[in-house]
């Protein structure tokens, strides 16, 4: 549950490691930005979706828009049908800011609590913001669990914040625009898949849906989902360290039907078995024809 609220909400469970350095912000500009996170949690509570719009950075609007068009559905309902509401920050101190170029972050320290019962340890909360024109907007969240790092727990518990000053949670300056905008759902709901132990593999499609995948097992939606006719997968497989270089891999894509009962179609896979030789990198193509069309409609 936690899963599917965080990815809806712009939220992720581990930090990504961002160049360069920032500025400390002022405590005017904290306060600012603390209450844009208000009005955007008060937006997301209220189910209103005209200020979700006029709260949240354009780029992180489009990636969640497009997302929900390519699982073809609903927009605004599936925006608000959320398992708990956002995390309230008010309950939480607030330890950094930061900012460089049209970014900032607002580190905060605590119980952050998800709604899923029981009593949340203290780990830290790192909201992201980004400047369009003269107004900052809330971007997305960073959840990082401590659970694994005791002693930075301790030290952040006892007033040492120097495990803040990694760069990881430092704003990254600027942001990237999503490749494409998509206004309505797609006509194919698509999936990536990708088994690779050892393994960094990272795959495109279409020109449009970028997918990271490192040392595991897991499936992700294709934004844009799949086209009629040819549709192109580009990817690119690199060993991570601690790596044997002799796992298998497997990078798939399936079709997924929305006639109840009938199963995905794999459509393109790559595959290699243990010790086999593995393409550095590839470009591959599949069709989605009317074999494929009535596979879907389980004719």
């Amino acid at each position: 549950m936690i899963r599917s609220l965080l990815i809806l909400l712009g939220v992720t469970s581990a930090l990504i490691v961002l160049p360069a350095t920032a500025q400390q912000a002022d405590p005017v500009l904290s306060r600012h930005l603390d209450a844009v996170y208000q009005h955007w949690r008060h937006a997301m509570i209220t189910r209103n979706f005209r200020k979700w719009e006029e709260h949240t950075a354009s780029h992180r609007r489009a990636a969640i828009v497009n997302r929900i068009h390519s699982e073809r559905r609903s927009v605004a309902p599936t925006l608000f049908n959320l398992p708990a509401p956002p995390p309230d920050n008010r309950a939480l101190k607030l330890l950094d800011s930061k900012v460089k170029g049209t970014t900032a972050n607002l580190i905060y320290f605590g119980p952050v609590d998800f709604g899923v019962g029981g009593r949340p340890p203290n780990n830290l909360l790192v909201l992201s913001f980004v400047k369009e024109g003269v107004r900052w907007k809330y971007d997305t969240a960073d959840y990082v669990n401590l659970a694994n790092l005791p002693d930075a727990r301790r030290q952040l518990e006892s007033g040492d914040y120097s495990h803040l000053a990694k760069r990881e949670f430092f704003p990254g300056g600027t942001v990237e625009q999503p490749p494409v905008v998509l206004r309505a759902p797609v006509k194919y709901i698509a999936k990536t898949y990708v088994y690779c132990p050892g393994r960094e593999v990272r795959v495109m499609v279409n020109g449009i849906s970028r997918h990271l995948y490192q040392n595991t097992k897991e499936s992700e939606v294709i934004i844009g989902g799949a086209r009629d006719g040819l549709n192109e997968v580009q990817f690119t497989v690199s060993k991570l360290p601690g790596g044997e270089g002799s796992e298998p891999l497997a990078i798939r894509v399936y079709l997924m039907s929305q006639v109840a009962g009938v199963k995905p179609i794999k459509i393109f896979q790559y595959q290699v078995e243990e010790k086999g030789k593995v393409e550095p990198a590839g470009t591959k193509t599949f069709v989605v024809g009317p074999a494929e069309l009535q596979r879907l409609r389980g004719q």
